[in-house]
């Protein structure tokens, strides 16, 4: 996601990007994209899967770095 004039872009269906104008819907989808690996079998919780920075929202280091404000 990148912020740009006070609103944030997230990537959309088909790959169009589309602006977000609030935090709810930034988490939302987050939250979705965590939930991933979970639907496909991969892991039993989000913050299992390595790739994911699902792990830094539960206080695990993972591959990524991210900042969580």
């Amino acid at each position: 996601m990148f912020k740009k004039a006070g609103a944030y872009l997230a990537c959309g269906s088909q790959g169009r990007s589309l602006a977000t104008a609030g935090a709810a819907v930034i988490e939302q989808k987050i939250d979705y994209t965590h939930n991933n690996p979970v639907v496909a079998g991969f892991v039993e919780n989000d913050y299992e899967y390595l790739h994911s920075s699902a792990r830094d929202y539960a206080g695990i280091k993972g591959l990524v770095k991210v900042i969580i404000t």
